[in-house]
């Protein structure tokens, strides 16, 4: 792979401003623990979450990122454990089905949660790098873990009050939790990630999501945006009834995009005037065509866009461990030997 030393200032951040970047710029979300050990070339240097971050971070930085993703702490809204299956039901677990419950339930202070690793990673990030820092979840995504997708809906027709108290108890914790770290140097931009539909609509009517969702969001843009940095938008799902929203509150950029929903080569020229385009090369294309078909597409989304700036390469989505390791190397590849 061509090595490449990380231009944050003049790479990435462009990207989230709109403009051209000094050169061709690489996006992820973020990628998974085999491939942060393949690209570093060696296991965590140390256990615990700064040895975990040190090897995100010099992983990223051996791929050719600007940036490499991080986390605040270890802060979440109920047993993680239910995050690591390979699939999710949005039914399942709830712990939150009516009132009685929503007054039981013990909810965590992000502020209380030791921060150790964002504490000591300043010395290992090389120079011209900074972190993305990206929630535990978002507004919507943790109040689905909690409260179920079904019920959601029964409870929107039952007791609203009780809906809009669950949003405000879930939106001002994670107000909380990026208030926490954005002033940090190290932090370049934050992502606020959370999916917002299905393959054809939104999960809840935009009216609704207008209602409890949006106004949180705009919060954490807020935040960044006080603190003099970019703040952007990861959401899977259909998105075609809110992008209007999506730019009032006032993200800079967007990330995720699916073939089957709208391909990133038709969002582009939609968007790009509006928000940086981030990402977008499709998760099924990623993992079964040939490494020299995800080049070419990778290469001529560059050409494509490289003329009118405000976007960075990468998937649709994350990099998971069933990607073949070929095929993500000849999408960043692509990046990394683009000459205009």
């Amino acid at each position: 792979m061509v090595s490449r030393t990380p231009d944050f200032e003049h790479g990435l951040l462009r990207v989230l401003q709109g403009e051209r970047p000094i050169r061709a710029t690489l996006y992820e979300l973020f990628l998974n623990p085999v491939f942060y050990r393949r690209l570093a070339g060696h296991d965590a240097p140390e256990p615990g979450p700064l040895g975990d971050l040190r090897l995100t971070v010099e992983a990223m930085a051996a791929a050719g990122y600007d940036y490499a993703t991080c986390q605040a702490s270890a802060f979440h809204f109920r047993d993680s454990s239910r995050e690591k299956k390979s699939t999710l039901s949005l039914n399942g677990q709830a712990v939150i089905t009516d009132r009685a419950s929503y007054e039981r339930f013990r909810w965590p202070d992000p502020r209380q949660y030791p921060t150790e690793a964002l504490d000591g990673i300043g010395r290992y990030l090389p120079d011209g790098m900074k972190l993305m820092l990206m929630g535990p979840g978002g507004v919507l995504e943790n109040v689905l873990n909690l409260v179920g997708y079904d019920n959601l809906c029964i409870l929107l027709g039952e007791d609203p009050d009780l809906v809009r108290e669950i949003f405000d108890r879930v939106g001002e914790r994670l107000v909380w939790y990026y208030e926490s770290a954005v002033q940090r140097e190290e932090i370049g931009f934050l992502c606020s990630n959370d999916d917002w539909g299905f393959n054809t609509q939104t999960f809840l009517s935009p009216a609704d999501m207008r209602r409890y969702i949006f106004p949180w969001h705009k919060r954490i843009v807020e935040i960044a945006h006080r603190a003099g940095k970019p703040c952007m938008l990861h959401s899977c799902g259909y998105f075609a009834e809110v992008v209007d929203d999506i730019v009032e509150m006032g993200f800079d950029a967007r990330h995720s995009y699916e073939d089957n929903i709208l391909p990133v080569e038709k969002a582009y020229p939609l968007l790009h005037d509006r928000m940086a385009v981030l990402g977008g090369i499709d998760m099924n294309f990623l993992v079964t065509r040939t490494p020299e078909e995800v080049y070419d597409r990778s290469r001529r989304m560059l050409e494509r866009t490289w003329e009118s700036g405000g976007y960075a390469l990468g998937s649709g989505n994350s990099i998971p461990g069933y990607v073949p390791y070929e095929n993500y190397l000849a999408m960043n590849r692509a990046a990394l030997e683009f000459e205009a």
